[in-house]
């Protein structure tokens, strides 16, 4: 699995990138991972349970979308996929 125009690798979360979430609802969809560095190993987050009910809260509540957030572990380290579908509909960030 490599970074395309699809896949964002991220070493932990920030709210700006719900950004990229609605980019990739307005386009074909995509996947984000939190917890893999940008050399593409997985660096592992801590906190997962608190993020697993935020992420998709936020996305909720901000995008007015619905994604999958998955608890996923690599050699002991978990980190956090993020599905997001295309949308058939615009989505807006709202700020």
């Amino acid at each position: 699995m490599a970074e395309n125009q699809n896949i964002e690798w991220k070493a932990s979360w920030h709210d700006e990138y719900l950004k990229w979430i609605c980019g990739f609802a307005n386009a074909q969809g995509g996947r984000i991972y939190i917890g893999i560095n940008d050399k593409g190993f997985v660096s592992g987050i801590s906190d997962s349970r608190k993020m697993l009910e935020d992420i998709p809260n936020k996305i909720r509540d901000i995008l007015g979308i619905i994604a999958d957030v998955n608890l996923l572990t690599q050699d002991g380290k978990e980190y956090i996929e993020i599905c997001i579908s295309p949308s058939s509909y615009p989505v807006n960030y709202k700020v």
